[in-house]
């Protein structure tokens, strides 16, 4: 009892059978836990790769946190995302290599069972870093403004036209077809650079979780 105490758990396993069966099964449930954050923070780093590239340019990093590349003098590459992104999606694969190792173990203990060390103590560390080293470049990260003002984005207003025919009376069909010709014809050309949007969740607007932080002062 006193080793549960020191460990911080809340009591005691009884039965010795269950708690050896409970082997493989703890280190599935944190491989799968890491498994999902590192799944989650692959994707963000591959955002961050797509989104400071020449194409988008919604982003970018100073120069510290990027390297050159060895042709282009142009171009900084995201190499801290690039490798978040390597490692989290390998660190995807540890539940099935868990699955692997221990799926055809009978009961009770097996010396199979020591090699899951091998596999989640070095994952703690790797996530652990790769969180560590997303927030080091979220400290730092540079948002363009006015890129809306790009005459590329500007079919991203179409929605916002077709509602304005719409509130002036015009029938849905009618406002859509409407749009849809001016955008076939190249003659599209929505002034407003800014939207205003009323409803929760909305671009501009506040989510739930967001306006609940901030009614709580834990966000400016």
């Amino acid at each position: 009892m006193e080793t549960t105490k020191l460990l911080g758990f809340s009591e005691a396993n009884i039965n010795s059978i269950y708690a050896q069966m409970g082997r493989t099964k703890a280190e599935k449930y944190i491989a799968f836990a890491i498994s999902s954050l590192a799944s989650t923070l692959a994707k963000f780093a591959m955002d961050c790769c797509l989104y400071i590239n020449q194409n988008f340019q919604f982003i970018s990093f100073p120069d510290h946190l990027t390297t050159g590349s060895s042709l282009m003098p142009h171009k900084k590459n995201p190499d801290v995302f690039e490798l978040i992104r390597a490692k989290c999606n390998r660190l995807q694969s540890i539940p099935n290599e868990i699955n692997l190792l221990t799926t055809n173990l009978a009961s009770g203990y097996h010396r199979d069972v020591q090699l899951l060390k091998e596999i989640i103590f070095p994952a703690f560390k790797e996530i652990n870093s790769c969180i560590e080293l997303a927030l080091h470049m979220l400290e730092q990260i540079q948002i363009r403004k006015n890129i809306l003002n790009d005459p590329q984005y500007k079919l991203l207003f179409t929605v916002d036209a077709l509602n304005e025919e719409v509130k002036k009376g015009t029938p849905f069909r009618e406002a859509y077809q409407k749009i849809g010709n001016e955008v076939n014809e190249g003659k599209f050309d929505y002034k407003a650079k800014t939207v205003s949007h009323t409803h929760l969740g909305s671009i501009g607007n506040l989510g739930l979780n967001e306006l609940s932080l901030r009614m709580k002062g834990v966000m400016k």
